[in-house]
């Protein structure tokens, strides 16, 4: 891991780069670089069934509704828990041995084990937003701010859309951190369970998702609607949008693929219903290494319905992406960092303070950027779309509950917040775009800026020089991609809107 570093004279922003904690599932933190694992399948119906024949949670599609007459059959073969109408979908509990039995029932699309998915009231901020805040070398990167100065670069702010951050919730003390105005409290919710422990059932609570203890949510949420840092305000990707926190993982920021799709139908219903005039954009920085059924079918109601849904590409390096985010449909995000990392970018003698007073030079190019060494490169089947900023992000990240304090994060998990704002500056100006409207656009504008795979040295903060490679002759199997279409800047996307 990287060591903790002082930031500037007067706030010490900490470090926090959490090791993955297990081959399957991430949680936004970066890989330690030494635990390199397998590649997992990537089958939606052919999940691994656990050798031990134990009790496990089975998430099953159905081709139709659960009628009394299918629900009576699967019973017969475990406990039947929560249901998803919407989409068809019915959680229960089961042997292992099971799985393949429920398979082939008729009445069955497809059956798989639930899987695992990581991601881990005080003041009011004065401020109802952030658009005039401090900049920092992120938001300078993709083209939102500008070194020095508190303004904007691009004239759209996210207003009246509405950002769903699928995560862990807020901490108790978000409103240290956000203005009030800015938390769509009345739309917040939280749902745990799934799995055999709950017997597949998901609960609902609408006041857990704001006693977070791991901080990640929050982490994520600041990059898209700026946050206070001891008072002063730091700018956001989309500091107007609104933010509705859906907590679908639990307090150690780990939770179930079955609760992520219901996390997912809950924000498509808000835009069927009460957000039928507004933009929606969901934020997953989550996943896990197989693509449930019952998530996938999730995901395609959002998309069908007319939500545009952003994820994490993962932390897995050359193992492969997660999903949901290496599904098609989803826009997913690969971590970039930047050159001039632990330089003293404006001459003053100080490393500490190049997180905001470097300048990331325009126009933007690629060679000021390279792509992390744990952001995870799309295999075969897998779809990786754009690479965003994703190392050494700054945020409200508490290790003491109710003491503000900040780290840096690196992972996909803080890169996909940086599109998901993105994608709300572009509904803000054409609302009528649809995910595939939206992922295509992406794609263009960070062609634009092809990261040409290859090597770049970066300085790492105790002053030694790292050299991070990329792309053929450097990720086995030469097939292996590791930037999308490119890095992503705000201004291009918005530039190629209609």
């Amino acid at each position: 891991m990287r060591p903790t570093q002082q930031l500037g004279a007067k706030v010490a922003v900490c470090l926090l780069l959490v090791m993955a904690v297990s081959v399957p599932v991430w949680a936004g933190q970066a890989r330690d670089r030494s635990t390199a694992s397998t590649s997992a399948s990537t089958s939606v119906a052919t999940a691994a069934v656990p050798t031990k024949d134990r009790a496990i949670g089975i998430n099953v599609m159905l081709k139709g509704p659960a009628t009394p007459e299918i629900l009576a059959d699967l019973r017969r073969y475990g406990t039947v828990g929560s249901r998803i109408p919407q989409i068809n979908a019915v959680m229960m509990v089961a042997r292992a041995s099971r799985v393949n039995l429920i398979r082939s029932r008729p009445y069955v699309a497809a059956a798989n084990p639930d899987a695992v998915r990581e991601g881990k009231p005080l003041d009011t901020v004065t401020a109802t937003n952030f658009s005039n805040g401090r900049n920092m070398w992120d938001h300078d990167a993709i083209n939102i701010t500008q070194a020095g100065t508190t303004a904007r670069q691009v004239s759209f702010d996210g207003t009246g859309v509405y950002v769903a951050v699928l995560d862990t919730g807020l901490l108790d003390s978000w409103r240290q951190y956000f203005p009030q105005e800015r938390i769509a409290t009345q739309y917040a919710k939280s749902y745990q369970g799934g799995g055999a422990l709950s017997g597949g059932v998901i609960s609902e609570s609408t006041n857990k998702w704001e006693h977070d203890q791991s901080s990640h949510g929050t982490h994520v949420t600041s990059t898209i609607l700026g946050f206070s840092l001891f008072g002063a305000p730091v700018n956001g990707v989309a500091p107007k949008a609104n933010v509705i926190p859906v907590k679908v993982l639990n307090q150690n920021g780990s939770g179930w693929s079955s609760v992520i799709a219901q996390g997912i139908v809950y924000v498509t219903q808000l835009k069927m219903g009460p957000l039928a005039g507004s933009p929606v954009v969901i934020n997953m920085s989550l996943g896990g290494s197989a693509l449930d059924a019952v998530e996938k079918a999730a995901v395609d109601f959002a998309v069908a319905n007319g939500v545009v849904l952003v994820a994490s590409a993962g932390n897995r390096g050359n193992n492969g992406m997660g999903f949901p985010g290496a599904y098609g449909p989803v826009i997913s995000v690969a971590a970039a960092g930047w050159i001039g990392e632990w330089l003293d970018g404006d001459g003053d003698g100080v490393i500490g303070n190049w997180w905001w007073k470097s300048d990331v030079l325009d126009p933007t190019v690629s060679g000021d950027f390279y792509i992390t060494d744990f952001s995870s490169r799309a295999r075969t089947g897998q779809d990786l779309d754009v690479a965003a900023p994703g190392s050494w992000v700054v945020g409200p990240f508490q290790t003491q509950s109710g003491k503000a304090s900040y780290f840096f994060l690196g992972g996909t998990s803080m890169s996909s917040p940086h599109v998901a704002g993105i994608v709300a500056l572009m509904l803000q100006k054409n609302p009528s775009l649809d995910a595939g409207d939206v992922e295509g656009i992406l794609e263009a504008a960070a062609a634009t800026i092809p990261m040409n795979s290859g090597c770049r040295n970066v300085t790492q903060p105790g002053g030694s020089v790292e050299e991070f490679c990329w792309g053929p002759g450097n990720d086995p199997p030469t097939s292996l991609d590791a930037d999308g279409a490119g890095f992503i800047t705000a201004d291009a996307a918005l530039t190629m809107t209609p």
